[in-house]
This record gives C-alpha cells, structure tokens and sequence, in this order.
C-alpha cells in the first residue's frame, strides 16, 4: 500500500488463547467483529497443534495434558483473524519439540507470523516485521515461566527465554505464613532481550514486546523480577509491553511515556476442565469458579476475577505509539470473550479492577466513547 503522510496502523491484541472444545470457531464469535475494525491483530497461544510428540511428565506445575490438539482445532485462529502468533507459552513445550515445530508449520501454512518460539535460539528470538500503511512495526515474544529444558538453544528447539530467580526470605512469625519471596531476571537473558530490542529497533519504526510471565490466577501481585525487565525493556527502546500468563488484569504501567500491560488477561480459552467450583494453586491460595461456568452449561474453567478482561487497542504511525487505550471485555459462561460498552455496569467493573491492580504503578486512564485511554503524559 502507498505510504500517506500521517497514516497510521491499529493493533488490536488478544491474551490466552486455545480453547480445547469443538467447533472452536465458536469461541471467537463475539470478538471477530470488533478485532475485524483493527489492521493488525496479535495473540498468544496456550498449546500446540499436532499428532506427534511425547506426553508430558513433569511432577509440578500446572499439567500440560490439554497443551496438544489436533491441527483442526487451530481453525479458531484464523476465525478471530489473528496475524501474528506468539508461541512463547510455558505449554509450548509440552509434548516435545516435534508438536512445537508442527504448530510453528502449521500456523505459517495459515499465512500468520509466527514468534517466541523455533527450531534454535535464533529463530525463537526473530521478530516478526510487519509493515502496514507505510509503517514497519516489530514485535519480539518471550517467556518467563519455562522449565528446565525449555528454552531455545544453538540447534535446539525451544522458547525465546526471559527467566528469573526466585528466592524465599523468612518474613512472620505465624506458622503457615508464606515467606517474602523475590525474584531476580537472569542476566543473560536481560541483557540478550535488550540487544534484540536494539537490532529490531533499527529495522522499525516501533517495538512491541509480548511477555507470557507473572503469577497466574492470584489477583494484582506482580512479582519483582516483572519491573525491572519492563524498565530495562522500554531503556532498550521498546515502545510497548503486552504481558500475559496470569489469566487475569494486572497493572497498567507507564515508564518513561511508555506502556506497560503486565497483563492483559484471557482472551479466547477454557482452560482445562473441572467439575468443582473450588480450585486451588500450590498449597495455599483458593480460588473460586462461578457455577454458571461449570458443566454442563459452561466451559470457562477460572476463577470469577479472571472473566473481566481487556483488548488493547493501539495506534501507531512512523513517529512511534501515538495512542494506547483498551477495551474492557468479558467472558461469558461459554468461554466467549465481548467488550462491554459504556453503558454497561460491567464496563466500570472492569475499570475499577484495572485501577485497584495498577494504583502501586505511574498510570493515569481517562474514558473515551468505549475505550479507556492511557495517558502517556504523566
């Protein structure tokens, strides 16, 4: 297309994604309308795509044994009309490499761009150029919540890794009290991602980085590794961050005029199936599940705080971010994401949420219309 003076390109962004019900059309039926209006749309997926690979056998963490689905059930990508594909997932790696590269294949026979995640280090930490309107925009995908093994190599299939150390610290004096727990990036990783930044940033007008990190289900905490790679990300020259993993909103941040999402919540998933309205994580931290939600007439398998949910809506031009807001969105008892307008109440419990999770982070929002806008000026 012709570059015009002041064109500009609008992406639209969707968190977890891979619903493990047929059809899985069905799942994006509410949201493609409103992801049609933008001109470039990106999502990260939960699982791989194919018939081969190795069942999982790891002994802690959250089972992958819904990670791998026949290739069909990709079908629900390109219902929603998604371009461009992280696979920087803690699941990507479930059943091996071969289901990996599968997906990767597949995805790329879907004409869609494909991040996060390859056949060696180099390819996994590749971004994706996309070039809409006259403007090139970057978008680089990682991951913070791998196991050992995981992670891209030299000649070997992986995930673009951003990992972190964690470290407990006595802290109470009651028995049973959790310890202070802090976590650390690793160098190695910080400072590669950075360079990635740097060199993708001499190819594009705009960086947009995709994290899959974060503490899942347990609402606002951000853990202390997230800040500072956030930080040292926007130092480096990234313009945008959209994180994920949590399954809920996190804070909204703003460094340096530009955008932190630490976590833009579900997008189109069911998560694996449950038949009790209570579930828990670790030994510690219950959660409970709205029964409408539960079979047989629902399929949405999270907590009742992880329905609200959001999609970022950015506009962008040669110059860089010109503006950055969101749609608050829901999840209906089928599993089916919408945005709420306005004049819905649940529009103003999804900006209420938003600000209790991002009132111990720089952030100011004001309503436009349907949208939250982010204010980049403060």
């Amino acid at each position: 297309m012709t570059e015009k003076n002041g064109a500009t390109v609008t992406l639209m962004a969707g968190g977890d994604t891979g619903p493990v019900y047929e059809p899985t059309e069905e799942f994006a039926e509410l949201i493609a309308p409103v992801l049609q209006e933008a001109d470039l749309r990106l999502g990260q997926c939960e699982r791989t795509y194919s018939e081969r690979g190795w069942a999982p056998q790891f002994s802690y963490g959250p089972g992958g044994e819904h990670s791998r689905l026949h290739p069909r059930m990709a079908s629900v990508w390109n219902a929603a009309g998604i371009d461009v594909v992280s696979l920087a997932s803690n699941h990507a790696m479930d059943w091996g490499p071969d289901a990996l590269l599968d997906t990767i294949e597949l995805f790329r026979g879907m004409g869609k761009l494909v991040i996060g995640a390859g056949r060696n280090e180099a390819e996994a930490r590749r971004p994706a150029i996309v070039e809409r309107n006259g403007v090139k925009i970057a978008i680089l995908a990682y991951c913070s919540v791998l196991r050992d093994g995981q992670a891209a190599g030299k000649g070997k299939a992986g995930v673009a890794p951003l990992r972190a150390h964690t470290h407990y610290v006595p802290e109470e004096f009651q028995p049973g009290t959790p310890p202070r727990i802090v976590t650390v990036p690793y160098e190695d990783d910080l400072h590669a991602l950075q360079e990635d930044i740097r060199k993708a940033k001499q190819q594009a007008d705009v960086v947009i980085l995709s994290i899959h990190w974060g503490l899942r289900l347990v609402a606002k905490t951000i853990c202390t590794y997230q800040p500072p790679i956030a930080h040292a990300a926007i130092e480096a020259g990234a313009d945008l961050i959209l994180g994920h993993h949590a399954h809920c909103i996190k804070a909204v941040e703003v460094y340096q005029g530009k955008v932190c999402f630490y976590s833009i919540g579900n997008f189109m998933t069911t998560g694996s199936p449950k038949t009790s309205s209570g579930t828990f994580d670790w030994n510690l931290v219950w959660h409970r599940l709205d029964p409408e939600c539960l079979p047989p007439n629902g399929r949405y398998f999270f907590p009742s705080h992880c329905r609200m949910t959001m999609v970022p809506k950015i506009v962008i031009s040669k110059k860089g971010v010109d503006r950055v807001s969101f749609l608050p969105a829901f999840i209906n008892r089928r599993a089916q994401p919408y945005v709420v307008g306005a004049d819905d109440p649940k529009f103003k419990e999804i900006l209420d949420f938003t600000e209790w999770v991002s009132d111990q982070h720089h952030h100011k929002f004001h309503v436009e219309h349907n949208e939250v806008v982010v204010d980049t000026e403060v």
